[in-house]
């Protein structure tokens, strides 16, 4: 990323004048977990955790938007304080939406837990595993499924205890895998699952498979247009992540971060408002969220005891 577009406060000013005070406009802030919001080997979030407080009683939504599943999601979701708000899961493949975010008209209600509506943008788990197998054996390509290893391979690869490895195997719309093979066999087996409507893209960990409708950008534009549908107001959004699979996120939103990330993956989002961090992880996250709206926020809580409903 040249140099240019890691912008100043005074750069950002001069280049985008903004035609509404920023501090009257409504807000949401959407955030990969893994490297991001939670550290990438302890998935401890403390760092963050002053900031999280503070948007919340400033009424800013956090949405996760993250390569979990819905089930991982759950308890997270209370850990860190998000029940109110929507989440995206598998890489956009899972919407959910909280009954505050929910059309009367448009959605059924929820019959998970805490009345959370789903949505599925992608396609069925069960087509990506079916056309998985098929590449394989055509192709004679080397890869593993999240589907193929068991809970114990799934908690050394990644960390987690039992319940979560179990959890991060329940999928709905999207596949994790393993490359073993060589970079020539990586793009005819791209180009393959493309001809079945499919995509492959790149995290931190696994590369994840899922429907070519289904990405972290487009479902953070759905929701943006549904927040504004039931707002009535179009908000500011402040995108934050660390892997390449976060790349359609933050071009989807206004202002972005790239945290610095515990890998040599190149993240490259094409958002003219883009801040890259020094620090990774939590102490990254909470440093992108100050570098933006540190200088606001205190604008922010005197709009909030006005007339103006900071959302």
């Amino acid at each position: 990323m040249p140099e240019s577009a890691r912008l100043s406060p005074s750069t950002l000013s001069a280049a985008s004048p903004p035609s509404v005070d920023p501090a009257l406009q409504p807000r949401l802030v959407v955030t990969d977990l893994d490297g991001s919001l939670l550290d990438h080997h302890s998935y401890d979030f403390s760092p963050a955790a002053p900031w999280l407080a503070r948007l919340k009683q400033m009424g800013v939504p956090v949405i996760p938007v993250t390569s979990k599943t819905r089930a991982e999601l759950i308890p997270l979701r209370e850990a860190l304080g998000l029940t109110a708000t929507p989440f995206i899961a598998e890489n956009g493949a899972v919407i959910g939406l909280p009954p505050g975010w929910c059309h009367a008209r448009l959605d059924r209600p929820g019959s998970g837990r805490d009345g959370v509506v789903i949505k599925h943008p992608g396609v069925d788990i069960g087509f990506i595993r079916a056309r998985l197998k098929v590449w394989r054996e055509r192709l004679n390509v080397r890869f593993t499924r999240m589907g193929d290893l068991s809970v114990p391979e799934v908690m050394e690869l990644t960390g987690l205890d039992a319940a979560r490895a179990r959890n991060a195997r329940q999928r709905e719309g999207s596949e994790p895998l393993l490359w073993h093979d060589s970079d020539m066999a990586l793009e005819a087996f791209r180009t393959a699952l493309e001809g079945d409507g499919l995509q492959l893209t790149q995290g931190g960990r696994f590369w994840h498979v899922m429907g070519r409708s289904a990405d972290k950008g487009s479902a953070v534009e759905w929701l943006v247009k549904r927040f504004t549908a039931l707002r009535g107001r179009t908000p500011l959004s402040l995108g934050l992540g660390d892997g390449p699979n976060d790349i359609t996120m933050l071009e989807a939103v206004d202002q972005a971060v790239v945290i610095r990330g515990c890998h040599e993956l190149v993240v490259e989002p094409r958002n003219t408002s883009l801040y890259r961090t020094d620090a990774t992880g939590p102490t990254g996250w909470a440093e992108g969220v100050a570098y933006w709206w540190g200088r606001d926020d205190r604008r922010l809580a005197t709009a909030e005891k006005g007339d103006v409903v900071i959302l």
